[in-house]
């Protein structure tokens, strides 16, 4: 009598398909992302070394790399950088958000901050009509300085119709943004400080009106620890609005011919903004405990930087000389709205409460 003993267990030829799919798509997208990589990491020493603006080292070092984007190997990953990246890196950035921290601001200091944002970016648009230029180069520049700077309108370019014309424009974006964000985060503590607001009222404006999260943090604590919490509060405000706005705008263009292809079905709202939503919850709730959130925190911001990175390599000097002074005129129209707008709010608040 002959022994049978059970055969071992083979895996199933489904999950060899699956592994060597996996294996294709990683060889693809390998020399592209160590690309995008390398100029991070050259981006952030120079930062950290000499100082300056990490988004904007990435986004200049990107631009002298352009002629790596018609390379047949490396353009996978670089574009895999500049899209799934940047949005899985809008994700974790509400890691960083609770609800309680919205509920401190006040009624009113919130109320200040949706109108700024919203009269922002309705701006740009109409700044965008009165200049000739499309709808979508307002929402992108109005977004940006009302929201988060380069961050936001990433965010929101990733929703918009994905046109060679809205590329060059995102860049030349980016680049304003960051300037003028670092031009400000100089100028306006300073200027806060001819004027007499205490340090909570300085923390509103410099979190209510500089663009970018780092700068603002720069700017506030040169008014000491006081004004730097609450300019780093409101700034956190500011930045959960971007979820709302770019939800609207992923709305909009949902059925765009450049946003939807025959082959691709647009979700009505993107998984990068439902998984900035659920971080926002977990952390609200005290799930996502204050060292993870740093985690988070900064693997958004490298996942950024990246994300320029590969917009810089996407993009050459001569498209960026082609869309001429409109996008200056925009983001420095709006980046002075939006201050003044502020500066206003707080202003009457204050003689609301004398």
């Amino acid at each position: 009598m002959s022994v049978c003993f059970p055969k071992k267990h083979e895996p199933s030829h489904g999950f060899h398909i699956v592994i060597g799919v996996m294996r294709k798509k990683l060889a693809a997208h390998a020399p592209g992302v160590l690309v995008c990589l390398v100029i991070a990491l050259a981006a952030t020493f120079i930062s950290e070394h000499y100082g300056g603006p990490q988004l904007l080292y990435a986004l200049l070092i990107g631009l002298a790399f352009h002629f790596l984007s018609r390379d047949p190997q490396a353009a996978p990953g670089i574009n895999f950088c500049g899209r799934t990246v940047l949005r899985v890196g809008v994700a974790l950035l509400g890691a960083r958000i609770t609800f309680a921290q919205v509920a401190a601001l006040g009624v009113q200091t919130a109320v200040l901050m949706v109108l700024a944002v919203l009269l922002t970016i309705l701006l740009g648009v109409l700044l965008a009509r009165w200049l000739g230029s499309t709808r979508e180069q307002g929402l992108l520049t109005g977004s940006a300085v009302a929201i988060c700077g380069a961050s936001a309108a990433l965010a929101v370019s990733s929703v918009l119709p994905q046109t060679r014309e809205n590329e060059r424009f995102t860049l030349l974006a980016v680049v304003g943004v960051t300037v003028l964000s670092t031009t400000a985060m100089v100028v306006y503590p300073f200027a806060l400080n001819l004027i007499g607001l205490v340090p909570v009222q300085a923390g509103i404006v410099l979190g209510g009106s500089i663009h970018d999260v780092a700068q603002v943090v720069a700017a506030g604590m040169m008014l000491g620890p006081q004004a730097g919490d609450v300019a780093t509060l409101v700034k956190l405000f500011r930045v959960m609005l971007l979820m709302p706005v770019v939800l609207v705008i992923a709305v909009l263009y949902r059925h765009h011919p450049a946003v939807k292809t025959p082959d691709t079905e647009v979700p009505l709202v993107p998984g990068f903004l439902l998984a900035f939503v659920v971080l926002v919850m977990l952390a609200s709730v005290g799930t996502i405990t204050p060292a993870v959130a740093q985690v988070a925190g900064d693997a958004s911001r490298w996942m950024l930087v990246t994300a320029i990175a590969a917009a810089g390599v996407k993009t050459s000097f001569e498209d960026l000389l082609k869309l001429g002074w409109k996008p200056v005129a925009m983001l420095l129209g709006e980046t002075v709205f939006i201050v003044l707008f502020v500066v206003l709010g707080v202003l009457l608040l204050r003689l609301g409460a004398a």
